[in-house]
């Protein structure tokens, strides 16, 4: 049996994007809204894969968007669950920027988003079953 440190550990979720045109503004830069939706769909990846359950995201925290993201670069996406609870999980999700053509990389957009494992109701349920 799986502990909880053992599925938070594999359930760490990563994907690698690269950042194209038609998903830049007039800056040329990442959408703050693509970022969102790309972070929300590897958190929600990451609580799936945490729960092996339906989510569905119930809120997210702060949101730091520490550097802008230019068109032509790779983002790869780190989910990884942050804290349980009973019904509930909250997944870290941190964009890193790469440019493509050297081994440059930083941090760009950080965030929380929080999910709760439904039943076939829609009602919370718990998020994890653990046999003791």
């Amino acid at each position: 049996m799986n502990t909880i440190n053992e599925l938070i550990q594999k359930s760490e979720t990563r994907i690698f994007k690269a950042v194209f045109p038609n998903t830049t503004n007039h800056y040329e830069t990442l959408f703050g809204g693509t970022a969102l939706q790309l972070m929300d769909e590897a958190s929600f990846i990451c609580a799936t894969r945490f729960s092996r359950k339906k989510v569905v995201t119930i809120s997210t925290g702060k949101i730091d968007f520490e550097k802008p993201i230019p068109a032509g670069t790779i983002v790869e996406l780190i989910a990884r669950i942050q804290e349980v609870g009973r019904t509930s999980c909250t997944v870290l999700v941190e964009i890193f920027r790469e440019d493509m053509y050297s081994y440059d990389r930083e941090k760009a957009v950080s965030g929380l988003f929080k999910f709760v494992a439904i039943d076939k109701n829609k009602k919370p349920t718990p998020i994890i079953d653990l046999k003791e």
